[in-house]
């Protein structure tokens, strides 16, 4: 699952809020208090009887992080309108209660205070980003509630001592790239890359995916020539570029969200530095990227938590009833909010409850921490702190688009290419 930072922007935000509807309730007076960006989803529950399951969600449908924010609202929407088609949780309709943070770490913690103490929601999910995830974790945890979230990847995210939270993606960032480590140690030696370049936007989930390749690339050898660090609101990519181009690594790796692996691919181009294999992360799993990058995408590999081909559990309908829902085929956002709610209805199912109080959400935490749950992304286990115990798939832009290239199982479309084609 992608964690994109401040660089991504997106006019996605108005296309959800017109053609969905919002409404407030009398249990929740707060809802809908963001001019309509917040409210309830009632996810067609007709027929269904019985008090419904009420889940609270704070997500940034504004600001920053709004485009992912909104492409992870409509996967738990997805998610909500099939259970309810399938009987509901415990027979019991369900019911989404959402918040607009506005990708404010403050306004999350207010969020989820709310969510909780005041409209009394049953079962709370998480928000998108590493930034908004801690704060939101730590008032999940002062209320023992379960913590089921879809983008806090990074490592910082684990080191909280969460007894509640659990990741619903096949890996954290830092394990994101390990099918390509794996791929890249098996080489021969004439065909590996001898030398690597990274460059990384200066936030915890980016650094955290490039520095993981890292770490396993120089315990095999290959020599790291470059590394840079960027801040949020980087603009000009052109002396980065330079000097990553002046080593002429054979590898480049970027951890990167949109504009950037978009500013860092066109220097590159520019300079006509080829190399003969490129990694970025989040950038060229999104649509954008090749018409960005003037079509030069051809060998560039990514690694994601989710394809639409990929034949795992319910992932066909889940594509099929989210394009039916929202007039489009779902982003790799939506699949992590859908799998998010699978890791919950699992347990819920399992040990038969769906209310605050202690009692029944450490249940629910203790069945998740203990089991394997089937999802779109794969089966799914976890550690003691919460963190998935897969890889992400790793895909590459071949002549016809995007294949799933790595590993070599029923996900697999096509076989990697190396080395790359020039830009």
């Amino acid at each position: 699952m992608r964690d994109r930072g401040p660089l991504v922007t997106s006019l996605a935000a108005f296309t959800l809020l017109t053609t969905l509807s919002a409404c407030s309730t009398p249990e929740d007076p707060t809802a809908g208090a963001e001019g309509g960006a917040a409210g309830t989803f009632d996810a067609g529950a007709a027929g269904l009887e019985g008090e419904p399951v009420r889940i609270g969600i704070s997500m940034p449908l504004s600001g920053d992080f709004s485009e992912p924010g909104i492409g992870v609202r409509q996967g738990y929407e997805t998610w909500a309108a099939m259970v309810n088609e399938s009987g509901g949780l415990l027979d019991r309709p369900v019911e989404l209660v959402f918040r607009d943070d506005a990708s404010d770490p403050n306004k999350v913690v207010s969020d989820y205070e709310s969510l909780i103490t005041q409209a009394k929601v049953d079962l709370v999910f998480g928000p998108f980003s590493t930034r908004l995830v801690i704060p939101a974790a730590e008032v999940a945890e002062s209320y023992d509630m379960l913590f089921v979230e879809p983008a806090g990847a990074s490592d910082e995210v684990f080191e909280q001592g969460f007894e509640y939270l659990f990741y619903a993606a096949p890996a954290v960032a830092s394990d994101h790239y390990d099918n390509l480590a794996d791929y890249i140690e098996k080489l021969p030696a004439d065909e590996r890359p001898r030398t690597a370049a990274y460059a990384s936007l200066d936030d915890p989930f980016a650094q955290d995916t490039a520095y993981g390749l890292k770490d396993r690339m120089e315990a095999a050898g290959v020599e790291t020539v470059a590394d840079e660090v960027y801040p949020p609101g980087t603009t000009g990519f052109t002396a980065i570029a330079a000097r990553i181009a002046d080593t002429d690594a054979d590898l480049v790796v970027g951890g990167t969200q949109f504009e950037d692996s978009v500013g860092l691919v066109r220097g590159f181009q520019e300079l006509g530095y080829q190399p003969r294999m490129a990694a970025f992360s989040t950038g060229p799993t999104i649509p954008e990227f090749e018409e960005a990058v003037g079509g030069a995408t051809e060998g560039i590999i990514s690694p994601v938590g989710w394809s639409p081909s990929a034949d795992y559990g319910q992932n066909a309908d889940f594509v099929a009833r989210h394009t039916e829902l929202h007039g489009a085929p779902p982003s790799e956002d939506a699949a992590n909010g859908f799998t998010t709610g699978e890791v919950v209805a699992a347990a819920v199912e399992e040990v038969g409850c769906a209310e605050q109080g202690r009692k029944c959400q450490k249940a629910l935490a203790d069945h998740i921490r203990g089991a394997e749950t089937e999802t779109i992304v794969g089966p799914l286990r976890f550690d003691e702190q919460g963190r998935p115990q897969s890889a992400h798939l790793i895909q590459q832009w071949q002549a016809d688009g995007p294949e799933i290239v790595l590993p070599d199982d029923d996900a697999r479309t096509g076989d990697l290419v190396h080395p790359k084609a020039e830009w």
